[in-house]
């Protein structure tokens, strides 16, 4: 019978438009315990939406009350929101032995890794900028000038691809969804974390 062994943290950061949601959602979909962590955010809810599963949509008041009481493992702002990850949730999860996906941008990784330098982080980087802001685009959710701010911050988010273990490029979306189970599963391999899995194994092929 297997031991238990504590989850691993994955911290998956991209500029926006890289096609980092789709992919995660889709790993998530065939790989067993692997959970996302749900943001806190004071963003607008969009269509479509569903508070506690995309999100935890909350009011600046209440999101300001929970970094004074040191509730967020990370917290940073993006665009004109904010957005914080639940230091509970994700330590719940990983004691439970539980993969935990961190979504967040390189200012939350770079507080997460402080942390936890035993997380595994991954960059998703678009093919090309012109693909980019054909993404952007494509959503036809904001306006010329909303488009432009963002491609602006995609170059910045970019810029810090080096910080991470990974690097994947979301080209064709079928290999990088490969390439990033490839990941989930070269990690769940790594010989300390099968010694725990499988401590009685090891022992009596060593008896």
């Amino acid at each position: 019978m297997s031991n238990h062994a504590e989850g691993i943290l994955y911290i998956i950061s991209a500029p926006s438009g890289a096609g980092k949601t789709s992919l995660v959602k889709a790993l998530l979909q065939d790989t067993g315990r692997l959970q996302v962590s749900v943001s806190h955010t004071t963003r607008a809810m969009r269509p479509g939406e569903v508070d506690g599963r995309d999100y935890h949509f909350v009011a600046v008041d209440t999101f300001q009350s929970m970094v004074r009481d040191g509730a967020f493992l990370e917290h940073a702002q993006v665009f004109d929101n904010f957005y914080g990850t639940s230091r509970a949730a994700v330590l719940d999860l990983l004691q439970q032995g539980i993969d935990v996906v961190l979504e967040i941008d390189w200012q939350g990784a770079h507080q997460v890794r402080a942390l936890f330098p035993e997380a595994v982080s991954i960059f998703i980087a678009p093919p090309s900028r012109e693909a980019l802001e054909q993404r952007l685009r494509g959503r036809g959710q904001d306006g010329d000038e909303i488009v432009a701010r963002r491609m602006r911050d995609a170059v910045s988010e970019t810029s810090h691809y080096a910080e991470f273990d990974y690097l994947v490029i979301n080209d064709v979306f079928d290999t990088a969804l490969i390439e990033l189970r490839c990941i989930v599963v070269a990690n769940r391999l790594r010989t300390p974390r099968q010694q725990a899995l499988h401590r009685a194994l090891l022992e009596r092929l060593l008896a």
